[in-house]
């Protein structure tokens, strides 16, 4: 070996122990995002919605038959407002899913492909409490009409990808437990019910397009 090629192995040597090796950025996968759309505040603060609340908050009122809504216009801004965490426009969002979710009947069917982005961007917001009030109001969603759950299926790879992000989050530590069971905050068990009801009303092709993007879930219906 010459004497320039061991001086060249010297310096190298030298360099690399005064080094530091510094690991890839962290991925963010957790972080929280911004709502990507506020549609639903700008119509809240218009005045548009067929609805109010009462004057202590805690409650709210139609001013209209809901049965009468125009569900293509109203159910997917209500949706919408699902990415929200500020009051009041956090509640009258979740208020006025439940609300016509609940008195829909038919009229949800034909709407549910103008849903899928204003869940998505609500789920993609990274936000604990929007992932919860999401998942719930998935919940009702699928039991709210008797083919729903399986017009869901076709739109899994667009839902899906943050139920694998955080499906094992759980609340562990001291009071946090019991809070969150009380309040349905925990998102570990949110997901796996969600996902539960997915399969149970999705039709045969529910299980293999849930599996495709949770490889770890399995079947409830074993």
């Amino acid at each position: 070996m010459s004497r320039e090629v061991k001086s060249t192995m010297k310096a190298v040597k030298a360099t690399m122990k005064n080094s530091m090796v510094v690991g890839p950025p962290a991925a963010g996968a957790f972080r929280e995002r911004p709502p990507k759309s506020r549609t639903f505040r700008m119509f809240y603060e218009c005045g548009d919605f067929p609805m109010a609340l009462h004057r202590n908050a805690k409650g709210s009122q139609w001013r209209v038959d809901i049965e009468q809504l125009d569900y293509h216009h109203y159910l997917p801004l209500f949706f919408n407002g699902l990415g929200e965490t500020e009051h009041p426009y956090e509640f009258f969002a979740r208020q006025g899913v439940h609300d016509m979710l609940e008195h829909g009947g038919t009229k949800i069917l034909p709407v549910i492909p103008q849903l899928i982005i204003p869940i998505k961007n609500a789920l993609n917001t990274r936000n604990q409490q929007v992932i919860c009030n999401t998942l719930k109001a998935l919940q009702q969603l699928v039991m709210s009409g008797g083919t729903v759950g399986e017009a869901l299926v076709p739109y899994f790879r667009q839902i899906l990808p943050i139920f694998n992000i955080f499906k094992n989050m759980k609340i562990n530590s001291g009071d946090g437990i019991v809070y969150g069971q009380q309040k349905r905050q925990n998102i570990g068990e949110l997901i796996q019910e969600t996902l539960v009801m997915f399969e149970r009303y999705g039709g045969k092709d529910a299980f293999i397009n849930i599996k495709y993007m949770v490889p770890t879930y399995q079947s409830c219906m074993v």
